[in-house]
């Protein structure tokens, strides 16, 4: 394996480098798409094999400063869109297929650490959490939603178990002022929870993941992503998909193993394929996740998810039970202030 220590200077080093280098092969050579750039880790990884272009996504331009240092680095070997990768058969020609296909989804260590932004329980700013490339904040959706709405994002994108409670605390508080800090909503969820002394995680983590997803509609960008994807790659290509919540490998569990060749039937929402109509060659089904070396040494890394598929020699067909399943979160996501 090449050394790619280097890129352990990153400020958001890449979950899980070695198992997906392994998987997209690189030193064969090909044509690769990043579609969560981030800092780079993937994209510099795979541009340091002779061979190798590589065409990236990011809805966020906090990533200017990493996406100039790849372009000096590999000018005639790589190229950078700013945009959603729900939208990624709309910027790369129908005629481009790549080898593989790689998407980090979630949040990056980069927005974390970036106080200013608001995605962090330890952030004193105003609540924001935009990723890049939307209009609605965390702020307005906060004090602007009703109970309805708040407890739906609560319990559906956080699976708060509280979320009734918080909902009800957080229009209760807004009625005397604006919520304006971050402080003040952490405030809020603390005192609607119950106390809970075994739990390893943040009690802010399920409201803030929950309201992240919804700000950036995050469920729509990854079930729009794995479609347009499918139809770039080719045959033998494969998609890779690095999670870190239940949602999203549900989503991408159900989108590899209902349109895969040795799919089972078993749900009214599967679809009813037969012979040679799929998408995908035999899915195995197996999770990857990280080594405790590897979280021992990256924390961030601890609730990765790991999944993969290769692409068949079927023509694509767009896939409406894939929207079916999930449609009460597309749904939820259509809502606006």
């Amino acid at each position: 394996m090449k050394d790619l220590s280097s890129l352990k200077n990153l400020p958001h080093y890449p979950v899980m480098l070695k198992e997906v280098l392994s998987l997209c092969v690189p030193q064969k050579g090909g044509q690769f798409i990043d579609c969560t750039f981030g800092s780079g880790g993937y994209t510099n990884a795979i541009l340091s094999f002779p061979k190798t272009k590589v065409i990236a996504l990011d809805r966020d331009l906090h990533t200017e400063e990493f996406v100039n240092s790849t372009k000096k680095n590999y000018k005639n070997r790589f190229i950078f869109y700013n945009q959603k990768f729900s939208e990624l058969d709309k910027v790369i020609k129908d005629d481009t297929k790549v080898d593989c296909i790689i998407f980090d989804l979630g949040i990056s260590s980069l927005q974390i650490s970036d106080l200013s932004r608001g995605f962090s329980f330890n952030s004193k700013e105003k609540p924001d959490m935009r990723m890049g490339l939307n209009y609605l904040s965390a702020h307005e959706v906060i004090n602007n939603f009703d109970l309805k709405t708040l407890n739906d994002i609560l319990r559906l994108f956080g699976e708060e178990k509280d979320s009734l409670r918080i909902a009800k605390n957080i229009i209760r508080e807004r009625k005397n002022k604006l919520i304006s800090s971050i402080p003040e909503l952490v405030t809020i969820i603390k005192k609607s929870k119950k106390r809970e002394f075994k739990k390893k995680i943040n009690i802010s983590t399920k409201t803030f993941q929950a309201i992240r997803i919804f700000v950036n509609k995050e469920i729509s960008e990854l079930i729009e992503g794995l479609i347009s994807a499918t139809k770039l790659l080719k045959t033998g290509g494969t998609i890779i998909i690095v999670s870190f919540h239940s949602i999203e490998d549900k989503i991408v569990k159900f989108f590899f193993n209902n349109y895969s060749k040795n799919k089972s039937k078993g749900s009214r929402y599967y679809p009813d394929l037969d012979g040679e109509q799929n998408l995908f060659e035999n899915y195995k089904n197996k999770v990857i996740k990280p080594s405790e070396e590897e979280i021992n040494l990256n924390n961030r890394s601890r609730s990765a998810k790991l999944r993969f598929v290769t692409r068949s020699q079927n023509d694509f067909f767009y896939p409406n039970e894939f929207k079916e399943k999930f449609l009460h979160y597309l749904e939820l996501e259509k809502k606006h202030v």
